[in-house]
C-alpha cells in the first residue's frame, strides 16, 4: 500500500511537470491579442522552461545535463513549479493557480519525508 502511494506522488510529479508546460504555454497564447505577440510568448515561453528542466531537472536530476542538487535543486523546483502557478494566476486563472501551487508543495514534501528524487 506504501509503495502504491509512493508510486502515486511520483506520477504527480510527472502531471505537474507535465502541467507547468501547459499553463506557461496557455499564458502565452493568451498574453496579447496580437498573433505576432502570441505565437512569440506562447512558443518562446515553452522553449525556455523545456530548456530549463532539460539542462537542470529532468529526471529528478538523473537526465539533466547540469544536474542540481539540495538548495540548488530546491530553488529550481520552487522556480519551475511557481512559474508554472505564476502563469496560471497572469492568465487569470486564480484558482487553478493556487491548486497547482499547493499540490506542488504537497507533492514536494512528500518527496523530502518519502526520500524520492
Amino acid at each position: 500500500m506504501f509503495a502504491i502511494a509512493k508510486g502515486a506522488n511520483l506520477a504527480l510529479m510527472f502531471f505537474l511537470e507535465l502541467g507547468v508546460l501547459a499553463s506557461v504555454g496557455y499564458w502565452g497564447f493568451t498574453v496579447s491579442p496580437n498573433w505576432g505577440i502570441k505565437l512569440l510568448a506562447g512558443l518562446g515561453g515553452l522553449a525556455l522552461f523545456i530548456a530549463a528542466w532539460a539542462l537542470f531537472g529532468a529526471g529528478g536530476g538523473a537526465n539533466a545535463t547540469f544536474p542540481l542538487t539540495g538548495l540548488a535543486r530546491a530553488a529550481l523546483e520552487i522556480l519551475w513549479f511557481g512559474g508554472g502557478a505564476l502563469a496560471l494566476y497572469a492568465s487569470g486563472l486564480v484558482t487553478p493557480a493556487v491548486v497547482f501551487f499547493v499540490l506542488f508543495a504537497l507533492n514536494a514534501v512528500l518527496r523530502i519525508v518519502w526520500k524520492q528524487v
